[in-house]
């Protein structure tokens, strides 16, 4: 049995579960809705996460988006972790995929950025940094935050690798591939020159 096999069947699906679970709470739609801005989802580009909500023009709520949205990467990994890598990793799957794709918005979902740092975060702050490194640098040379979160996402599993943590590796590597998936639009305006830059407004 390989360790990531080593807590069983049940507590892999159970922490896959509450991963979702987790992960699928649609927190910039239930935030602007209490602000009573309406549903996000009628403006911008029609996404839930934290670039869309910054679209009301409530800066505090966007950043509150981004913090809900990184923890419920963050906190199952924790949870779960109790119960060895595999479960901890099984979490992480989830929340990813529940952000992605939640059940109670017809599987219409975010783009994963915050997510997939919170999940980073309980997994390998380490790496988190570089990440972090990453993005900062292009998004201030280049400035396109989309190009800054593909490029970070996709150097993700490489370092992960080189750091010896082989399986985590192996789960972003599935999660960047999701993303870059999720980012399909942002690419194509990218190659097209029409992306919007940070800071640069209409």
């Amino acid at each position: 049995m390989t360790p990531l096999l080593a807590a069983g069947w049940p507590i892999l699906i159970a922490a896959l579960v509450i991963g979702y679970a987790c992960g699928a709470i649609p927190f910039g739609l239930i935030l602007t809705k209490f602000a009573g801005l309406g549903d996000v989802r009628a403006i911008g580009s029609g996404n839930i996460g934290a670039t869309n909500v910054l679209r009301t023009g409530r800066k505090g709520l966007a950043a509150a988006t981004l913090l809900c949205d990184a923890l419920k990467g963050t906190l199952p990994v924790l949870a779960a972790s109790q119960w060895g890598e595999g479960p901890a990793l099984a979490a992480g799957l989830g929340a990813f995929l529940g952000h992605l794709f939640p059940v109670w918005l017809g599987f219409k979902g975010g783009k994963g950025v915050a997510t997939f740092i919170g999940v980073l975060l309980a997994l390998s702050p380490l790496t988190l940094a570089a990440f972090a490194a990453i993005w900062l640098g292009l998004a201030f040379a280049l400035k396109y935050s989309s190009l800054a979160a593909l490029a970070a996402s996709a150097a993700t599993p490489l370092i992960l690798w080189a750091l010896g943590h082989g399986a985590v590796a192996a789960l972003f590597l599935v999660l960047a591939a999701l993303l870059w998936w999720k980012h399909a639009p942002n690419i194509r305006r990218l190659a097209a020159g029409t992306e919007g830059r940070i800071g640069k407004k209409g």
